[in-house]
């Protein structure tokens, strides 16, 4: 009986490490496919200058419609905005044009957030995305050569992988929410989006550390400190 008390109470305490893993282990997966391909994904000169890195994996079966449930994401910062990839927060994304009506495809959600001051708008409880936060469908290739004005000014490039097609996605009009009682189970204790991407509060959660292996790989270093956020 004290064996299995025992293991009771290892399996509790080890629970709320576990829960997020299968999210962050799609998001690795993501970003590792989209960057394998280099002429059809981010490109690095970009990448090298995003402070953050937001991936929502696919979790849709059957259609989305306007003002429905999207899915949930996770958001990973450079420590301090330029240091190397810190711990990551959960957050859910929903609503938005009707251009999010994507129907029964499987399709992959990937942000990148290119300044301090976008940082500090997506760690707020909730933020509209085109509105409160200036975002613009991605460029896609090598380099961000021939990318439009607004692409290069937005505080927000985003992208969408559907049947194995990266392309550049309009997110104006969707709702970022930070996924609190998610971080709580991730990291045993209650904290903001605030507290863990930009005051660095926490360390990488072992779950995580395969995601910011990846980001490593393909951006090792850049961003902008959060010294004024």
């Amino acid at each position: 009986m004290k064996k299995i008390a025992l293991v009771v109470v290892v399996l509790a305490l080890c629970a709320p490490a576990l829960a997020e893993e299968p999210q962050l282990e799609k998001a690795t997966d993501v970003i590792n496919e989209i960057m394998q391909t280099p002429d059809k994904g981010i490109p690095h000169d970009l990448l090298d200058r995003a402070v953050c890195v937001g991936v929502v994996p696919s979790e849709l079966k059957g259609a989305f419609m306007f003002g429905g449930s999207f899915g949930r994401g996770v958001l990973v910062c450079r420590t301090h905005g330029n240091g190397p990839w810190g711990a990551p927060s959960l957050f859910t994304i929903g609503g938005g044009s009707f251009g999010f009506q994507i129907g029964a495809k499987a399709t992959d959600v990937v942000f990148i957030v290119m300044n301090p001051e976008g940082a500090r708008k997506l760690v707020q409880d909730s933020v509209k995305l085109g509105g409160e936060a200036s975002v613009a469908a991605g460029p896609v290739g090598r380099t961000a050569e021939g990318a439009t004005d607004a692409q290069l000014h937005a505080e927000i490039l985003s992208y969408s992988r559907t049947r194995g097609v990266f392309a550049g996605l309009s997110l104006e009009g969707a709702v970022v929410k930070q996924d609190k009682n998610a971080n709580e189970l991730l990291y045993g204790r209650r904290l903001t989006a605030r507290e863990i991407l930009i005051q660095g509060e926490v360390g990488v959660p072992a779950q995580a550390r395969d995601l910011d292996a990846t980001l490593t790989k393909y951006s090792n270093r850049g961003g902008q400190s959060f010294q004024r956020v």
